[in-house]
């Protein structure tokens, strides 16, 4: 029998609020999501919770597995719908829960989907409050032993009504260098990594100091088994399992859940939409708060309560629930009996709601997409460099290039990216650009053009686009080549 997990948890917002659960990344406590804490409890009821060894949650006394911490964190939960989210590892878990909510089919009793944990067992304790001390007023703060078997999942069958992923990966890369993080931790403590967390969180010259205070405080073990479970974790299956609303969001600069690990998630999950923040790395809702919480609100939205089912407990001591409908106003009348017009209204709106809803997640995933194929053709070093001079008067621009140039054109089928690059380079040259031709030059030979093929690109331009624009294209050539 797997030792089973205590966590603590804190919930903060209107009691009678609908209720949105969010975890941490590995490292930090249930504080990450302060920056977003006051707006979202405003009328949401927040359920923060701390990892094994994080915060006010005890050490782990044993290895644990994503189902595991799913499972704990799914015993601190009412028997109510919920949304759930989380960033990095609050994330996976996020996931994990989703994914078995919505593949048990209410018979459930065995593992979500990374883990082979069995047993039933769970308890309480008293609960501890955090160190961190953060937190709104009227914040309620206790602790609660998570069960690691299937009853949990059963139970809540369906009462994940939304998904909330911030900076997270269903995939955290090959298993080996979080391993090697583990024994490391156990070797010299959490201490040991400093130096690489700062840069990992968040992009250079961001002062995120009160975050990197965090890992300070994590317990050496308990952060090791929190690598294992990342070590295992394969999430990629079940989230076509995962049918509510699911907002994805990824820093543009995340060096340890990319783009590419998010559009995993938002091409696998079937109502899933992407969030590209630029200038951000993977705390992006702490470095990017404002873009963060506005679209987890914008997603919120979607998912807030509107007409009920009769079934909802809620509704039993509505006042207005046996009245007929000929007493109540038309806003809340069944929609079979409202005018026609009403529904029309209702219906158009809804749809050119849906509409941009779909806009801007193709805008998004084109983004994504454009930005993947600039920088395997650029090269890391030169998009960083863009990036890091964007500011509010090019960022349009920039947006504009990478979906227009980098995914609709270059990432068509119809040429293979050598043919792309005889043609760029030949461009350039007969227009005479030899700044970017210096940069595709080297974009050349990172697409598989050998130094000869490129002089025979240029001297075919010699011919047909004329000797002095081909001249001077060799003289920037060479530089690049003897560069290189």
């Amino acid at each position: 029998m797997t030792t089973p997990l205590t966590l603590h948890h804190r919930v903060d917002g209107p009691a009678d609020g609908p209720l949105l659960v969010l975890g941490p990344s590995l490292g930090t406590t249930m504080d990450v999501w302060l920056p977003q804490l006051p707006v979202l409890t405003a009328s949401w009821r927040v359920l923060r919770y701390d990892l094994p060894g994080h915060g006010g949650s005890p050490a782990a006394s044993a290895g644990f597995t994503i189902d595991t911490l799913a499972r704990a964190v799914l015993e601190l939960v009412p028997d109510e719908p919920f949304v759930v989210g989380g960033v990095s590892l609050g994330g996976a878990i996020a996931t994990a829960i989703a994914g078995a909510l919505g593949a048990t089919d209410g018979d459930a009793d065995g593992g979500t989907t990374s883990g082979t944990d069995g047993g039933t067992t769970s308890g309480t304790d008293g609960g501890r409050a955090s160190g961190t001390g953060g937190g709104t007023d009227g914040g309620r703060t206790s602790g609660t032993g998570g069960g690691t078997g299937g009853t949990g999942a059963a139970r809540g069958h369906r009462r994940v009504r939304g998904l909330v992923l911030c900076c997270t990966a269903a995939r955290f890369g090959d298993p080996g260098p979080w391993r090697e993080r583990a024994a490391a931790v156990r070797a010299g403590g959490v201490a040991a990594l400093a130096p690489v967390l700062g840069p990992r969180w968040f992009t250079p010259g961001f002062d995120g100091g009160w975050v990197l205070d965090m890992p300070a405080g994590v317990d050496a073990e308990s952060y090791a088994a929190c690598c294992e479970a990342l070590a295992a974790c394969d999430l990629t299956r079940s989230l076509p399992a995962i049918t509510v609303p699911t907002l994805v969001v990824a820093g543009a600069e995340d060096p340890a859940t990319t783009l590419e690990q998010a559009l995993v998630l938002a091409g696998g999950i079937p109502d899933a939409q992407l969030t590209v923040v630029p200038h951000a790395a993977h705390l992006a809702n702490v470095e990017r708060a404002d873009a963060v919480t506005l679209a987890i609100t914008g997603h919120l939205r979607r998912l807030e309560p509107g007409d009920r089912p009769e079934s909802d407990p809620r509704d039993r001591d509505r006042p207005d629930r046996d009245r007929p409908d000929r007493d109540r106003p038309d806003r809340d009348r069944p929609a079979r009996n409202r005018p026609a017009r009403d529904r029309e209204e209702q219906d158009r709106e809804e749809q050119g709601r849906e509409n941009r809803r779909r806009e801007d997640r193709s805008r998004e995933e084109s983004w994504a997409a454009g930005m993947k194929t600039r920088r395997q053709v650029l090269g890391d070093d030169h998009v960083d460099r863009a990036v890091a001079t964007t500011t509010g008067f090019t960022h349009d621009f920039q947006h504009l290039i990478t979906r227009y140039a980098w995914d609709e054109i270059w990432n068509r089928p119809g040429l293979d990216r050598r043919t792309r690059s005889c043609v760029t380079l030949t461009a350039l040259a007969a227009r005479g650009h030899l700044d970017e031709l210096a940069m595709h030059v080297r974009a050349a030979l990172r697409n598989g053009l050998t130094p000869d093929e490129i002089g025979e690109v240029l001297l075919q331009t010699a011919i047909y686009c004329g000797v002095p624009a081909a001249n001077a294209a060799f003289a920037v050539a060479q530089r690049v080549l003897a560069d290189d």
